[in-house]
């Protein structure tokens, strides 16, 4: 029979005639399923299947995050570690409460958040979490499970080895990857020649060789990526591109930005002792490219960043926030020089404290920057113009800001660019802020959401801008650990120092080449 009815002489589709005919018969209007489906709902066809690589602590957090959006349905994680009840929580019962206002519920997933007191370093105490595969396995599954009429949802599958992930789950549409800093550059890479997009933590890579690697191939598969920097779609940071490209301050020349970590252990020694591994842990996997080493709890779950193998330091931490804001506001393009001086070195971590000194060239109509960065509790000297009453800690109550300082004024702000102002305080009395030119964001994560579905916009901190903030940050990391002064060729990815070379592309354990 033919598929096709007449009706006043036009087909209709058999479906249509019985939608039709069933909607007159009850008197009810046709109405689509997005709208039967309730406020904000998504049809499946429209949702991003989206996998996590990394989910202990930090990895758990994003996760959650990304399972808020209307428009990602999770469907797998990756994790070395099955389940660990030793990771930071930075507040009571935070797992626990974070599942829960995802679910709606008020009670349960206690097992998250065992609280147990958690000594980070001699100076940060902290309480314990779950986190793990397997918890965020669960984590996952329990999600869509509240929103099924059985109750039930086993849908998220859990991997070891983000390889075999990306092998055998052919649904996937993007991944999410909050390993160790020392994994990023190859988990993003697997993923995106496997072409899928990508959203990676800061710092993007561990080393330079890495950053200039992740950008040619995002530009070469041209997936959709971004990396976990929010205040690059801040509005703070269009105010101060806005602000300064205006000339409120005249030509910047210098820029100061300090910060107060580390608060994890590095400036150490490699400790001598072996402690067994820990039951679930693939301790071989967890290393990945860096050499290998017998397993001691000085490193997992937390203080791993402050070793020259597996981390980037106070500079790769934090200051993937402040050098994307810089680089902005400042058009800012490879340095020409860096050099840095610190507390004792030692082998294999970073020092307790740095100062490391950039120079820039000439951009455009911009003059030549001299940028300083401070980490250890180091700061600058006090400007003058900051009134006595003003803590000198841009807002923010661990010692951290932002000071850009123009031929006719400074502005001075939270670490990364947050809450921007005038000093003296009379200036942004009297401030006229000129017209706004730059487009506003609809958020970091959304940025890259909306790219991954086909958006024309390409996200704001893709890979490919990124590697260049990335290679920069790095340097000084170089520069801190040798004690030389460094001129840096970027075409060709070498630094005027055979020690320093090292650094740049270091030897990667067989198997994990680039």
């Amino acid at each position: 029979m033919n598929n096709q009815l007449q009706s006043s002489g036009n087909p209709v589709s058999r479906r249509k005639f019985i939608a039709q005919s069933t909607a007159a018969a009850v008197g009810l209007s046709i109405v689509p399923r997005r709208v039967l489906g309730g406020p904000g709902y998504v049809s499946p066809s429209d949702k991003i299947n989206m996998a996590f690589i990394g989910v202990g602590a930090q990895g758990f957090r994003v996760m959650l995050h990304f399972l808020s959006e209307p428009d990602v349905q999770g469907v797998a994680v990756c994790d070395v570690t099955q389940s660990a009840a030793n990771y930071p929580q930075w507040d009571t019962q935070e797992f626990c409460k974070s599942v829960r206002k995802l679910l709606g519920v008020n009670s349960g997933w206690d097992w998250l958040s065992p609280d147990q007191p958690l000594q980070l370093s001699h100076t940060l105490r902290v309480t314990s979490g779950v986190a793990g595969r397997e918890p965020a396995q669960k984590g996952v599954n329990g999600y869509y499970a509240a929103q099924q009429r059985s109750g039930e949802y086993k849908g998220c599958a859990a991997y070891v080895d983000f390889r075999e992930l990306l092998e055998k789950q052919k649904d996937l549409d993007a991944v999410v990857v909050c390993t160790t800093d020392n994994l990023h550059a190859a988990a993003s890479i697997a993923a995106m020649k496997n072409g899928k997009h990508v959203f990676c933590q800061k710092p993007l890579t561990h080393t330079i060789y890495e950053a200039r690697r992740v950008a040619e191939v995002a530009k070469q598969t041209g997936v959709a990526t971004q990396i976990a920097v929010a205040n690059q779609a801040s509005e703070d940071t269009r105010l101060l591109c806005e602000w300064i490209w205006a000339g409120v301050i005249g030509p910047v020349r210098q820029v100061q930005n300090w910060s107060s970590r580390p608060f994890w252990l590095q400036g150490i020694e490699r400790p001598k002792e072996q402690d067994p591994i820990p039951a679930g842990l693939d301790w071989d996997l967890w290393l990945g490219p860096a050499p290998g080493r017998p397993f001691n709890h000085v490193y997992v779950p937390f203080s791993w960043r402050g070793w020259t193998d597996l981390g980037c330091g106070a500079l790769g931490d934090m200051g993937s926030y402040s050098f994307d804001t810089i680089f902005r506001v400042l058009k800012l393009e490879a340095p020409s020089a860096v050099e840095a001086s610190s507390s004792a070195r030692y082998e294999e971590t970073y020092p307790l404290a740095s100062i490391v000194r950039y120079e820039f060239p000439a951009r455009s109509d911009m003059p030549p920057v001299r940028f300083t960065w401070y980490d250890g509790g180091l700061m600058p000297a006090r400007p003058e113009e900051l009134a006595e009453t003003v803590s000198f800690q841009g807002g923010n109550e661990n010692d951290e800001g932002l000071l850009f300082i123009g031929d006719h004024g400074k502005i001075f702000c939270g670490f990364n660019g947050e809450n921007p102002r005038l000093i003296p305080e009379e200036k942004m009395r009297s401030f006229v802020p000129p017209p706004k030119t730059l487009p506003r964001s609809p958020g970091n994560e959304r940025e890259w959401l909306d790219a991954c579905k086909g958006g024309k916009t390409k996200p704001g901190g893709n890979f490919e801008f990124e590697g260049l903030v990335t290679e920069t940050l790095l340097l000084g990391n170089v520069a801190s650990c040798t004690g030389e002064r460094l001129h840096w060729d970027r075409a060709n990815l070498k630094v005027s120092s055979a020690a320093g070379q090292k650094f740049v592309q270091p030897e990667r354990r067989k198997g994990w080449e680039l």
